[in-house]
């Protein structure tokens, strides 16, 4: 479940002595268990409520953080500033409104599988408005996971186990996150991690302020240890920790192997759905799961490269036989320059 943000060098940020692999189990038990979590706060507070104290609460979490760490806002400037609000809108509040309010009548499960899909209709979309290359693996990848996702969905509805306008309101939430991913890419907003992912949850929450208090009613929040606990994880684990985590591991890992870790997501999001809320899994899931695994492990598959062992030995040989009249060769001349050249433009003050 997350937004897009644009981040400063999370490394910096985000110092982590953990091995690599822990950090990856640890990210994917996050996010995949958040759905489960919402539907345990479901039961107590209406969606709109839910989501409203979250974003609040990791909005101003991440907002106090950046102040008491010394991060500036007068880096900030105006532009990003309204460019990430609307990002908030677009991929808390409605992304996540729709979902909180579908799941009240679709499983946890289910919902997880839906939104998993997001890097299988990213790549679609992203070739259609970003010019970005659609290769065989993303059409094949894009056809497998739409495939297995229909195919889940018509076993439930068939079976009377979820809502059609439920699954609806989910797959509406998922455009508007992919959408919300698009305008992000388009207009590359800058703020760093804890100032700009701040803003969004501050934005999302208070753009759902109204439709919460209007729609639904104070009175129907139950108290209760099991949401406090549910509200405090989502808030505070998943929209804060989660999101470090992301961070840290695109600037470790790059953005083609961090996605591939979404492909974990869906049979996580099943298992804690019925290990936490005990949800039924039909076998109709664990058949529709596989492509839809398969589907976003080949969209987000990094492209084979050809070998250029060959090519660099030639170019070596190039390099030692070209040189020019002080001895050095015309490439290291070449390189040389450049460094120069990036010298002048990287220097302060110049």
């Amino acid at each position: 479940m997350r937004p897009a943000l644009a981040a400063a060098p999370p490394g910096r940020m985000l110092p982590i002595a953990l091995p690599l692999p822990v950090l990856v189990a640890t990210f994917c038990l996050l996010w995949s268990s958040a759905f489960s979590a919402t539907k345990l706060a479901l039961a107590d507070c209406p969606p709109l409520l839910l989501l409203t104290a979250r974003f609040l609460i990791a909005g101003v979490v991440m907002v106090g953080a950046a102040a008491v760490s010394g991060r500036t806002w007068r880096r900030v400037a105006r532009r990003d500033l309204i460019v990430l609000a609307a990002l908030g809108v677009a991929n808390n509040a409605l992304y996540l409104g729709l979902i909180y309010v579908g799941m009240g009548s679709i499983s946890s499960g289910l919902s997880a599988i839906i939104v998993s899909t997001n890097p299988v209709l990213t790549a679609l979309l992203a070739a259609v408005f970003l010019d970005e290359c659609m290769t065989w693996r993303k059409v094949a990848g894009l056809a497998l996971g739409i495939g297995g996702v229909a195919f889940i969905v018509e076993s439930r509805i068939a079976s009377g186990i979820d809502s059609p306008v439920g699954i609806m309101l989910t797959v509406a939430g998922l455009v508007s996150l992919v959408g919300g991913t698009i305008l992000f890419k388009s207009l590359a907003p800058k703020g760093g991690l804890w100032i700009g992912n701040g803003v969004q949850n501050l934005a999302g929450g208070l753009a759902l302020v109204p439709f919460a208090f209007t729609l639904e009613s104070i009175r129907e929040v139950v108290p209760s240890w099991r949401l406090i606990v549910a509200l405090g994880y989502c808030a505070l684990l998943v929209s804060i920790i989660g999101y470090l985590l992301w961070f840290y591991l695109l600037n470790t890992s790059g953005v083609t192997t961090a996605s591939a870790y979404h492909f974990l997501m869906p049979p996580l999001g099943m298992l804690f759905g019925w290990l936490l809320i005990s949800e039924r899994i039909a076998f109709a899931d664990l058949i529709g799961i596989v492509p839809v695994a398969l589907g976003i492990f080949l969209v987000t598959r990094p492209a084979v490269r050809p070998r250029t062992r060959d090519v660099g030995k030639a170019s070596d040989a190039t390099r030692l036989n070209l040189r020019g009249s002080d001895g050095m060769s015309i490439a290291d001349q070449n390189d040389l320059a450049r460094t120069r050249v990036v010298t002048r433009i990287t220097s302060p003050g110049k």
